[in-house]
């Protein structure tokens, strides 16, 4: 067995046997998660994914240890920005805090599905047409000016979604309220209720968010070990997050721009590899540690959401 087989075969026990253990042990059907419990298990799946780190130097040396390390972190703050749109989904269904866990479950583990399936077709245009990470990169740094300029949170709509249009349009959507069912039988046929429309829209939200994430990864990384285990490490980790970040995540405000800055650096890094351009791989990590660690301390000094107090006027 070679050691990048080994490492695969390692990554998935490991996978099998956390999701046994969080599902089995960390979580119950139909109980709403609480602060502490949140707490547990994302930092069950951080000590978890960074004793996959430590495994990987073991195995393969501090360099693609590194470049996990920097795709770990930039997915796990992409997911952090996913969960703005998670609840807002959520709001707008008025979905019950009992059904969050497991519609969660059931989106990610479709939104794994689906990132398997671009990293794959990614990993092939790359071997086949090198000079489409130049066009990864150009799209990189417009996404990241663009998510600086704009508040994408405000732009989105869960009315307007292309998945939602298209579902209300093709399929039979049930109306009932509150129902805690994916399936409904109404008049001898089979409805799909507002559960299934929210775990499909978690999933494709989460699609739209990798177009921008995988990208990114390959321009840390282009080795298939390290896009695939970060992704799916930071991905796994997401719904524990959720519960964890759901009350303060909206304290955040300058996050974004701290991501921006992010994918904007990391497109031109990739772009400067048409001059033979290349920093070394730890730069990456520094530039993601300090632009997320210093977005969201200058998100707690200088919350936007404050009111400004008037200026005192003088009587002459």
């Amino acid at each position: 067995m070679t050691p990048q087989l080994w490492t695969y075969t390692v990554f998935g026990i490991v996978i099998v046997l956390a999701l046994i253990f969080d599902l089995g042990l960390l979580s119950k059907k139909g109980e709403v998660m609480s602060i502490k419990k949140a707490l547990i298990q994302t930092c069950f799946w951080v000590v978890l994914s960074m004793g996959f780190c430590a495994f990987v130097w073991y195995e393969a040396g501090s360099k693609m240890a590194v470049e996990y390390l920097s795709a770990y972190l930039m997915e796990w703050s992409l997911s952090i920005d996913n969960i703005f749109v998670f609840i807002l989904i959520f709001g707008f269904f008025k979905i019950k805090e009992t059904n969050y866990a497991r519609v969660l479950l059931i989106g990610i583990l479709m939104a794994i599905v689906f990132r398997a399936i671009f990293i794959t077709v990614g990993v092939a245009l790359i071997q086949q047409f090198g000079w489409i990470l130049y066009i990864f990169g150009a799209f990189l740094v417009y996404t990241g000016v663009k998510m600086f300029m704009v508040d994408q949170h405000e732009e989105f709509k869960p009315e307007e979604n292309f998945a939602y249009r298209f579902m209300q349009k093709y399929l039979r959507i049930s109306n009932q309220p509150n129902v805690d069912k994916f399936t409904v039988h109404q008049n001898g046929k089979v409805y799909l209720t507002t559960l299934s429309v929210v775990v499909v829209m978690l999933a494709v939200t989460d699609i739209v968010f990798a177009l921008d994430s995988i990208p990114a990864v390959f321009a840390i990384s282009k080795e298939p070990l390290v896009v695939y285990t970060s992704n799916i490490f930071a991905v796994l980790g997401l719904r524990s997050l959720f519960f964890l970040l759901r009350g303060a995540v909206d304290k955040f405000d300058y996050l974004q721009q701290g991501i921006a800055i992010v994918l904007v650096f990391i497109g031109l890094k990739m772009l400067a590899e048409i001059w033979h351009f290349k920093l070394p791989v730890w730069v990456s990590l520094v530039v993601i540690v300090t632009c997320l660690a210093g977005s969201i301390v200058y998100s707690i000094l200088f919350d936007k959401k404050l009111p400004v107090k008037p200026t005192e006027t003088t009587e002459s």
